[in-house]
Order: C-alpha cells, then structure tokens, then sequence
C-alpha cells in the first residue's frame, strides 16, 4: 500500500470546503434533494458570538453545522417565506469540522454528509433513522 505525502497538503478553505459540501449534497437521493428546494447551505470557520451563547457551547469548536429558519415540520419551506425573512440556511463550520475529523476515524467527505443530512433533517423533521437511510443512499 503506497503512502500518501502528505508534506504539501493543506487543510481545507472555506472554498474547498463548500465544493466538498456541493458534491455531498449532489450525491443525496433526488427526491431528499427535491424537497430541500430553497434550503441554502452556507460555510463559515466559526459561528458567530450570538449563535455559540443562543446553543450553549462552551467553545467555538463544539458546533459543527446548524440549520437555522423555519423547517417543513413547523410549516416552513421556500414558497412560505413572509416579506423579508431570511430563507431556510444550513450552517457548516469548517474548524470544528477539521478538529472532529483530526479526532476520529472517518474522512471528510463522510463527515460533510453526515453533518449536512443532520441538519437538513432538521429541515424536514425527520428521524435519527431517517438520516441514517439517506446517508446510506448517499454512498
């Protein structure tokens, strides 16, 4: 088995980041994707100040993705939105996902999806069970 060098590599930008977060959203089921029309998915190193005290962590690496808005399950979705509401977002936070990733056994790609078929679960409402199977469908 040939090693990888890894002496030129670098972690991630936020770039890479979304790229790698567009290709594990494109892999998703097309009916899971039909149904998140409108759901924009963002990435950013950090959350922000207000976003770590409204959750309750205790450091800026302990959230790693957050969908924020109005899921389906409470009546939300894109031909919902009122006059000047934000649309429904998907927060992926690029450090804490590069710490979870140096800390376990999984790649990146694996986590990505994990992460963003959480929080879309959200979205929708939907089990522990049911982002399971989706993530499975995923591949």
């Amino acid at each position: 088995m040939a090693e990888t060098d890894w002496s030129d590599l670098k972690a991630p930008d936020l770039g890479a980041l979304e790229a790698l977060a567009e290709a594990a959203f494109a892999r998703l089921p097309d009916a899971f994707r039909r149904l998140c029309q409108g759901v924009v998915i963002r990435v950013e190193d950090f959350p922000d100040d207000e976003t770590l005290a409204e959750m309750g962590c205790e450091s800026e690496f302990d959230l790693l993705g957050l969908f924020r808005g109005t899921g389906m399950a409470q009546g939300g979705g894109a031909a919902s939105l009122a006059t000047g509401q934000f649309p429904n977002m998907v927060w992926l936070y690029r450090r804490p996902l590069l710490d979870y990733w140096a800390e376990h056994d999984e790649t990146l790609g694996h986590l990505v999806t994990h992460v963003l078929v959480h929080e879309i679960g959200h979205h929708f409402g939907l089990s522990d069970d049911d982002m399971m199977r989706i993530e499975e469908a995923a591949g």
